[in-house]
């Protein structure tokens, strides 16, 4: 199997090249701190799993895996993250996870995790697989993506560009209040406590 990691702590970056550049019938492709990286280096060809983290610096690992995957489909990608949130775990299924793995296990854990995914399995932490049985077994509900207003989505990507209110309510013909409303109502659909928080994960979520 030949692998790409992604992963933006520079220490367990190099541990996961060593690691898996040593395993048997495995290829390390490419090691890198960012998703921009990985894209300018563009290994995809090269490769049959990436191996990525889902809260990396700019793009998110769901952006990635999603700009990904529209190019190389058969490209197999495994999650490898501390998140655990019911939200940032369906956007990256998703955009195109084939797996969702949290860190803190042991090194065969993560390397059977890889070799199950290239032989066609779905590897899960028992957790996450738990979170998402009890998720299909509950009542629909609406999820932050959907609950958010087309004119709420256009709003955090103008604070993503770093308009002011002001700007932003004169590109869309609307009042400074109005555009405040937007904001408050995206903060709290996304359960976000301040900007930062709600621009974080929004990004994870694949909307900006």
């Amino acid at each position: 199997m030949k692998l790409c990691i992604v992963e933006d702590n520079q220490p367990l970056l190099a541990n996961l090249q060593l690691l898996l550049g040593g395993e048997p019938g495995c290829t390390v492709v490419g090691a890198y701190p960012s998703a921009e990286e990985a894209l300018a280096a563009d290994p995809w060809s090269r490769c049959d799993l990436l191996l990525v983290d889902i809260d990396l610096p700019g793009l998110s690992g769901v952006e990635l895996i999603r700009g990904v995957h529209r190019s190389y489909p058969d490209l197999q990608a495994l999650v490898h993250t501390i998140s655990e949130d019911r939200d940032v775990v369906f956007a990256a299924i998703k955009a195109g996870a084939m797996g969702y793995l949290l860190k803190g296990g042991s090194p065969r854990e993560l390397i059977e995790s890889l070799r199950s995914l290239h032989a066609g399995g779905a590897p899960m932490s028992p957790r996450i697989a738990r979170k998402m049985l009890l998720e299909l077994q509950a009542p629909a509900e609406a999820t932050p993506q959907a609950g958010l207003t087309a004119r709420e989505v256009d709003v955090l990507k103008s604070i993503a560009q770093g308009m002011t209110y002001k700007e932003i309510a004169d590109s869309l013909g609307r009042s400074a209040h109005t555009v405040h409303a937007h904001i408050k109502a995206a903060y709290e659909k996304l359960q976000a406590a301040d900007r930062a928080a709600a621009l974080r994960k929004a990004r994870s979520l694949g909307l900006i």
